[in-house]
């Protein structure tokens, strides 16, 4: 009876056992689930600042996607760039920065860092890659606009506080590992308990339980049995019976050895499931921990990545083009000023002076965004950056290299040069993901460095018998070097009243050094182009043009005269072991200045 009963309890108590663990598994799946989205909220008691940064791991704290809520009075923006373009326009301003979330996920963390009290807007920076302007409320969804880190930028207009009020919605981990495993174990335990009560006891019915017809107690039936399977040989042993002192042994007859054997069965199903959660446990574990080799990997520095994208460089150039097109149409450089410089600058605003006198004078070579041919794109991203483009739009007859330069992360960048493609000449090939520059000394893997190969431009323009005659070169129809040669040549001829010389001097804060795909390089930059003329007897007198006499003020003079070109020029460079030429790919010039000594 005894047997009986405990079996019995055995058996209730696995199967409300894994009723229960079955219940636990069935509720991590529904009623107790885990929410899909967790919002954390930037405390309301922080330092104001008229900057806000969101850092970048917060895009990728919990995978998927992240929503930005943002309230504020009046208007505001949100702006997206990488992450050190954001810090480097921030620069010394006080600001806030969003940089994490706490444990529970309510509450998203502040820093604050003191510093200038206002910053310029930061609306209209070429540094941003996309940007949203709200007034009151902004809903944002946070993607990112191509491979690599972005950080968020959030300001009114750089003197008002930035809003304050941020919460961030983040996909949360729905993922119940011991569901499963657990209704798994629970099945096993009812269906161990549900065996314990269905399969009989080998043997049946237990002897002595209920009585016999003998009348044979269970100690003396005990006894008699274990002095017949003894051998006759051998003595009894002297030790006590382990019936009458341990009664629920495993040595206690086979009569109860069933209920027993029955027991060991459930601890073993029971066992068995605890295996199968433990090796659940172990494989998710495994598929969550990154290995070695995965964690080196992502830790690994990754290579600069290439100062703007697409996007962002056709809507500077729209810019640009815009703004040129307004100046050259007013022929006011006052338009031009924010978004042309240096050469360029110079060169329209002198055109613009001569052409408002002499209608027959030549206009500059208009700039156009398309049809863009391609981008050259640094991937240095140290300021000075410099940026081309390849374009033939309406009114270039030949494709045109634009030149841009940012000079420092809160300046917009700016057309410094405009070089019509010499004809006959190729463009040469430039990874257009972003490639290296080099400064203008530096020598490394070319056979000259940008300052040479300019310098030796210079020279070959300058003397007919230039050493650099036969390492510089032009494309068969191109005609700059001839045609310079030729016209300072017929200058010398021709001006039997006067001493004529010529010099080409490379002006070295404009050079610009890209890094072609063979290892070679392509240099812009500009020659200062200078023609000066001294009578040679005294009465003698020197004419001067038209378009020169409107910047001298006067078309005679017998002291003397000197004018001055804005040359834009660019040179190939091959690479170190090439027995190739440089050549010249493009080449302008523009009158910059006319004087009278």
């Amino acid at each position: 009876m005894i047997g009986i009963l405990l079996r019995f309890k055995t058996a209730v108590a696995l199967v409300l056992l894994g009723l229960l663990t079955l219940l636990a598994g069935v509720g991590q799946k529904t009623i107790w689930a885990p929410a899909e989205t967790v919002t954390a909220s930037a405390p309301s008691d922080g330092t104001a600042a008229p900057l806000t940064v969101i850092d970048q791991k917060l895009r990728t704290l919990h995978g998927g996607t992240v929503k930005i809520n943002v309230k504020g009075e009046g208007s505001f923006m949100l702006a997206a760039g990488r992450p050190d373009d954001v810090d480097a326009w921030v620069g010394k301003t006080a600001h806030n920065t969003v940089s994490g979330v706490s444990e529970d996920n309510k509450s998203l963390q502040l820093n604050h860092t003191d510093g200038e009290a206002t910053a310029p807007t930061p609306a209209g920076s070429d540094l941003w890659v996309s940007t949203e302007n709200a007034s009151g409320e902004l809903n944002y969804t946070w993607n990112a606009p191509a491979d690599g880190e972005w950080s968020l930028l959030l300001a009114s207009d750089g003197t008002k506080p930035a809003p304050s009020s941020i919460s961030m919605t983040f996909p949360n981990d729905t993922s119940t590992p011991w569901a499963v495993p657990l209704m798994v174990l629970g099945g096993l335990l009812m269906l161990a308990g549900l065996a314990l009560l269905l399969i009989k006891p080998k043997g049946g019915k237990p002897e002595g339980v209920g009585g016999d017809d003998t009348g044979e107690s269970m100690k003396d039936k005990l006894i008699r049995r274990a002095r017949a399977v003894r051998p006759a040989d051998k003595p009894a042993p002297v030790t006590p019976s382990p019936v009458e002192k341990q009664p629920g042994s495993a040595n206690s007859s086979s009569n109860f050895a069933a209920p027993f054997k029955t027991r060991r069965a459930g601890v073993a199903m029971a066992a068995l499931a605890a295996t199968i959660v433990a090796g659940t446990g172990v494989a998710a574990q495994a598929t969550t921990t990154p290995s070695p080799s995965a964690s080196a990997s992502a830790e690994a520095e990754t290579p600069d990545s290439p100062v703007l994208l697409d996007a962002q460089f056709r809507r500077i150039l729209e810019q640009v083009s815009s703004t040129v097109d307004a100046g050259d149409a007013a022929k006011d450089a006052a338009k031009l000023k924010t978004r042309v410089d240096r050469t360029e600058l110079e060169v329209r605003t002198q055109n613009y002076k001569i052409r408002s006198q002499v209608g027959a004078y030549e206009a500059r070579m208009p700039v156009r965004a398309t049809k863009l041919l391609t981008t050259v794109v640094t991937s240095k991203r140290a300021w000075p950056r410099s940026v081309m483009a390849v374009t033939q739009g309406e009114g270039n007859v030949v494709p045109q290299l634009l030149t841009l330069v940012q000079k420092s992360p809160r300046e917009n960048y700016k057309l410094v040069e405009t070089t019509p493609l010499q004809p006959g000449t190729t463009f040469p090939a430039i990874g257009r993901s972003g490639t290296e520059t080099l400064a203008a000394n530096d020598k490394s893997g070319l056979l000259y460095s940008g300052e040479e190969a300019l310098a030796g431009l210079g020279d070959r323009l300058t003397k007919p018998d230039s050493t650099f005659k036969d390492k510089l070169v032009e494309g068969q129809s191109s005609p700059y070097i001839a045609d310079t040669l030729a016209y300072q040549a017929d200058v010398v001829k021709t001006g039997v009243n006067g001493n004529f010389s010529f010099t080409h001097k490379v002006a070295p804060e404009e050079t610009v050094v890209f890094r072609t795909a063979d290892g070679g390089a392509l240099v812009l930059g500009r020659l200062n182009f200078a023609f000066d003329g001294t009578p040679k007897a005294e009465g003698d007198k020197l004419a001067i043009g038209d378009d020169a006499a409107v910047l001298a003020g006067g078309k005679e003079t017998s002291s003397g005269m000197v004018l001055n070109f804005a040359e834009s020029m660019a040179v190939y460079i091959p690479p170190t072991g090439s027995k190739d030429p440089m050549k010249l790919v493009a080449a302008t010039r523009g009158l910059v200045g006319a004087s009278f000594k």
